[in-house]
């Protein structure tokens, strides 16, 4: 046991993190009283995670006051117990991340063989912070549609939040995937919003966006804070503090694709010609449960791991309309109506600082002779238009590609020591590339990649 405990020490001192700051714990608070409401000292009260059997135990103290800090957001029972007193338990709190529950005991006089039960449901008010938050649990993470499996679409749902849809560039964030994420909240600006995940420092410096962003399928919960809140946050005037998922004494594996393609679509109703192409391919999965090695460990109620991977590939076809010069321009001839005057540079004759007279071509047609060599070779990168005709507005359309590739790999190990000590760590591992569409394929387009760890 001694060199499991050392491996496993090893093992999460090891994950590389960046600094924690802000709790993603919760807490369970409260008083123990008896039938006189007089307070109740050195009561033990235990708090059971139902999913995993982790049990913590603190004594009430000489106020009647016990608290159990740093519990994993999950589903408790309580139990109460002193000689002289029946057991008293409460089942089924939920401790949200951030969240401090309060949970009072009034013990009857009997013994230790005896117990009341009594059925919590979730606390109607928290009167132990000031802090003005929502929480998003995982039910509605994995439950509800999501366009594009982003968590940080349901932000939105909040209070004092506006969900935004700036064009491709005009916000401040980071090129690629993470300029999509447009979220004002408490009325500040899109990149005023400050990131943790798992109390671990998740905000980009540089452009204020999220740094991992992980799938829905490994958050266990998030809590969108914007105001009061403690200063172990600090920074932006809004938190997204997100949870990822641990695993359970249960083995549980979710294995998912999503697939989009032009088979399944309408054509665009703006759209020339046949539908554009499109292929987008979401898939990956999520795995947990006890870390047991069979016939040598048996990892129930102390090791479990969660393991997940997701990866997108998005295929989008999109029609460029854009203007460019007609056969006839390029080889002098603008004689097409609507096209001004062209005059011969050569006869230009100055009559005061800014009027001359000038000959015009005839028929306003520039005669080859007088074509530049060196402008003849850069219109060769000029391409010429897909419409036939002296049309000048509007001749060329491309039908451009734009994709956008996506992968993440997220692994957490959680040990539970002993009743006193439990460790946890997480690496997360994303890869992100897109390449807007452009109008001219000669132009190239601005490719953003992100790798994060």
């Amino acid at each position: 046991m001694r060199h499991l405990r050392a491996f496993c020490i090893a093992a999460l001192i090891a994950l590389p993190t960046l600094g924690v700051y802000g709790q993603q714990t919760g807490e369970i608070t409260g008083t123990v009283t008896d039938p006189s409401s007089a307070v109740v000292t050195g009561a033990t009260v235990t708090a059971t995670n139902t999913a995993t059997q982790q049990a913590r135990t603190a004594a009430s103290n000489d106020t009647g006051t016990y608290t159990l800090p740093y519990l994993q957001p999950g589903l408790y029972d309580l139990s109460a117990e002193k000689a002289g007193f029946k057991v008293i338990a409460h089942t089924g709190v939920n401790v949200q991340v951030g969240d401090i529950a309060r949970i009072d005991f009034s013990m009857e006089v009997g013994t230790v063989s005896q117990k009341v039960l009594v059925t919590t449901g979730e606390p109607v008010l928290n009167t132990e912070s000031v802090s003005l938050g929502t929480v998003v649990g995982s039910q509605q993470i994995t439950g509800l549609p999501l366009n594009g499996r982003d968590y940080l679409s349901l932000v939105a749902l909040t209070p004092n939040v506006v969900s935004e849809a700036p064009a491709s560039g005009s916000s401040g964030l980071q090129g690629g995937v993470r300029s999509a994420t447009a979220i004002a909240i408490a009325g500040q600006r899109l990149e005023f919003n400050h990131y943790t995940l798992d109390g671990v420092e998740n905000t980009d410096p540089n452009f204020n966006s999220y740094i991992i962003h992980p799938s829905i399928d490994a958050i266990q919960e998030f809590r969108v804070q914007t105001g009061v809140y403690s200063a172990e946050f600090g920074k932006g005037a809004s938190q997204i503090n997100a949870t990822t998922l641990s695993g359970t004494n249960k083995y549980h594996l979710v294995a998912f694709e999503f697939l989009r393609n032009d088979f399944f679509d309408a054509k665009e109703w703006r759209q020339v010609g046949a539908k554009d192409p499109f292929r987008r391919n979401d898939y990956g999965f999520t795995l947990g449960g006890p870390l047991s090695i069979p016939k040598l460990f048996d990892a129930k109620d102390r090791l479990f791991f969660m393991s997940n991977f997701e990866t997108l590939h998005d295929r989008l076809t999109t029609q460029e309309v854009g203007s460019t010069a007609t056969l006839a321009m390029r080889s002098g001839d603008f004689s097409a109506s609507g096209i001004p005057q062209i005059y011969d540079p050569a006869t230009r004759v100055f009559t005061g600082a800014s009027t001359g007279t000038a000959t015009p071509f005839v028929g306003n047609i520039i005669p080859p002779s007088r074509l530049s060599p060196q402008a003849i070779a850069l219109l060769n990168y000029f391409p010429v238009p897909t419409t036939p005709g002296s049309n000048l507005s509007g001749n060329y359309v491309r039908q451009a590609l734009q994709p956008t590739d996506e992968t993440q790999f997220n692994q957490r190990i959680d040990w539970i020591e002993n009743t006193k000590s439990s460790w946890f760590g997480r690496f997360s591992w994303e890869d992100d590339r897109s390449e807007p569409a452009v109008l001219f394929e000669q132009a190239g387009a601005a490719i953003t990649n992100t790798t994060v760890r």
